[in-house]
């Protein structure tokens, strides 16, 4: 592939500013990677035949612990369900309105199933280790199939609101112990009258770091994310409420963890004591 992405200088400068660092190399996964940003608005325009079924093998495709393969994938089309999995995550109408949704599962359960069939008791899966494994290789399946439904020119947007109700989301979607729902993902169209900008990131001197950690540039590269960050949100018509507010009022006090503040019982009531 040819090395010249200046078609792609949009994107890069979209996505750092003048903290832009030099990006020698290019192909064009790198530009699909690039032009992330999150859709939360779609046409009605149906998904073609066979999308679901790709986007499951690039999921597939995905490295996996040991090959445990500790998660599942449930795609949900059907309108009415829809609506109700948007009311268990906040009423967001991007769920409503891309044609697709996919619900990544960190699942035990198939492992459970299989040691129970055989006669064998699986001592690790109520562990801390056997449940980060599982969230892991979901989440890695689903950045996969990001990658491969944006590179078909359909937009994404992660739902981690899909935590907000543990139990009831298993409910709804019938999910077994030791099967819970990590994040949802839309997928459809994007509408181009509705179109998501791609959102500034922090410079990379803030998450980079060569050899060992260091804070040199935390403070000024933090300082500069949240001027630029803020200017963006004034030119997108969003509320300036820049980063820093944000994280604080995200992580800072535990409400504002909403109805996950309880995460840990709802796992432990879902089969992931987390010993």
């Amino acid at each position: 592939m040819p090395n010249d992405h200046a078609p792609a200088s949009a994107a890069i400068s979209a996505r750092y500013g003048a903290q832009m660092p030099e990006l020698p190399h290019w192909n064009e996964t790198l530009a699909v990677l690039m032009e992330h940003r999150s859709v939360r608005a779609y046409t009605s325009q149906p998904l073609p035949p066979g999308t679901v079924e790709t986007l499951a093998a690039a999921a597939q495709s995905a490295a996996t612990s040991s090959n445990l393969q500790t998660w599942s994938l449930l795609a949900v089309q059907d309108a009415a369900l829809k609506a109700k999995l948007a009311a268990l995550a906040n009423d967001q109408k991007q769920i409503l309105e891309a044609p697709l949704q996919l619900l990544f599962l960190a699942d035990l359960s198939r492992t459970a199933r299989m040691g129970a069939a055989r006669g064998r008791t699986m001592e690790a899966l109520p562990y801390t280790e056997a449940a980060m494994l599982a969230m892991i290789d979901a989440s890695l399946a689903a950045q996969n199939a990001t990658i491969a439904a944006e590179s078909l020119g359909l937009g994404t947007c992660y739902i981690g609101s899909m935590r907000n109700h543990p139990e009831a989301m298993a409910e709804l979607l019938g999910l077994p112990e030791h099967c819970v729902a990590v994040f949802g993902l839309c997928v459809g169209w994007p509408d181009p009258t509705r179109a998501s900008p791609i959102r500034p990131r922090l410079p990379q001197e803030v998450v980079l770091h060569r050899e060992r950690y260091s804070t040199e540039a935390e403070a000024a590269g933090i300082e500069a994310y949240e001027a630029r960050l803020t200017d963006y949100q004034a030119r997108a018509g969003m509320g300036q409420v820049g980063w820093l507010s944000r994280v604080f009022d995200r992580l800072g006090i535990a409400k504002g963890l909403g109805e996950r503040q309880r995460m840990k019982a709802a796992l432990a009531a879902r089969g992931f004591p987390l010993e």
